[in-house]
């Protein structure tokens, strides 16, 4: 697998999220949201993507959340193939997707819209055959489990992963 180092935006957004990760959230989400208004909601699909989705991650308001889940999903309806290859080439976009419903299938559950969650499980359950038998792979189908019968459940806590 090839990944391009030359991409200062990826590298940006890989930064705040290592930020993010070792604890200094409220300084990791600013960077972000910086990092947001330079791109705009017309910029480079793969970098709208990618921020948004960990912008999602950074709030744990569902609601906060679901809004930037829902800019990955549209960045990732207009990101290609060629785009994602450029900058690694063993990723497709098609393999973004269950990750994406998930994590919209997430939002709506803890918002309490349990068919809208259910819409987006479906969309996500119906996208894995794309992801590779992996770590990865099995986080993602784990998670689609664990979340169908969280809404069959119409459980709205958080999930521990989340």
């Amino acid at each position: 697998m090839t990944t391009s180092p030359t991409d200062p935006t990826m590298a940006r957004i890989i930064d705040a999220v290592t930020e993010f990760r070792s604890g200094d959230p409220e300084s990791a989400r600013a960077a972000l949201l910086a990092l947001w208004s330079e791109i705009g909601v017309a910029g480079d699909p793969l970098h709208r993507c990618t921020l948004a989705h960990y912008l999602a991650d950074a709030y744990d308001d569902p609601a906060e959340a679901l809004v930037w889940d829902v800019r990955a999903l549209d960045a990732a309806d207009a990101l290609t193939d060629t785009r994602l290859r450029d900058h690694n080439a063993g990723l497709q976009v098609a393999g973004f997707y269950p990750s994406l419903h998930l994590n919209l299938a997430d939002n709506f559950r803890r918002l309490g819209a349990f068919p809208a969650a259910t819409r987006h499980l479906d969309a996500a359950r119906d996208r894995l055959s794309i992801l590779p038998d992996d770590e990865y792979g099995t986080l993602i189908r784990t998670a689609v489990t664990e979340l169908a019968a969280m809404i069959a459940a119409h459980d709205t806590t958080r999930r521990p992963t989340h």
